[in-house]
């Protein structure tokens, strides 16, 4: 496996800005190092790039993030795979119907977080940013502006799904 600053080192010249905003976008700063990783993570979920997944969970341990933060956040990637798809449809479909018809998909677990409540919606929401969905982005920023956190807070996990997205695109998958 390899390290997450042997993965970011590796990222070509044209992807120079991916290899700074790499190391700038997980240092702490409005977020604390386990929402940093945490946002990350799921975001490198959500991308579907599993080097780079574990790289950072790898990274994560090693900066002493708590296995509940990582668990948080691969459960938000994966929550919102479902989710996304589901309320995208909801917001795009032609017919009005749709909008009062339950979904019925099971989702308790965004109501049992092993690390935080506000840590498990700003992960979501920085997965829902990738998955453009419009409506689940608006319900998980009210949801971490209702536990206390700010428009920087919000912004801080948007640059870092961004920053992971284009590594996702500019690091090659393995064969």
């Amino acid at each position: 496996m390899e390290s997450f600053d042997t993965l970011r080192e590796a990222l070509p010249d044209y992807a120079r800005d991916i290899k700074i905003n790499l190391g700038n976008v997980l240092t702490p700063g409005v977020l604390n190092l386990a929402q940093c990783y945490g946002v990350a993570i799921a975001s490198a979920r959500a991308v579907k790039h599993p080097v780079l997944e574990h790289a950072l969970i790898a990274a994560a341990h090693e900066a002493g993030v708590e296995q509940g933060v990582i668990d948080d956040a691969l459960a938000a990637a994966v929550l919102m795979a479902m989710n996304n798809v589901a309320f995208r449809f909801r917001h795009k479909a032609a017919k009005e119907d749709y909008k009062d018809r339950p979904l019925r998909l099971r989702m308790q677990r965004i109501n049992a977080p092993t690390s935080t409540k506000a840590n498990l919606e700003l992960f979501s929401l920085a997965v829902s940013t990738i998955n453009f969905c419009e409506s689940c982005v608006n319900s998980h920023e009210e949801a971490v502006h209702q536990h206390g956190m700010t428009l920087d807070h919000v912004m801080d996990a948007v640059r870092i799904a961004a920053t992971i997205a284009g590594a996702a695109v500019a690091l090659p998958l393995p064969r």
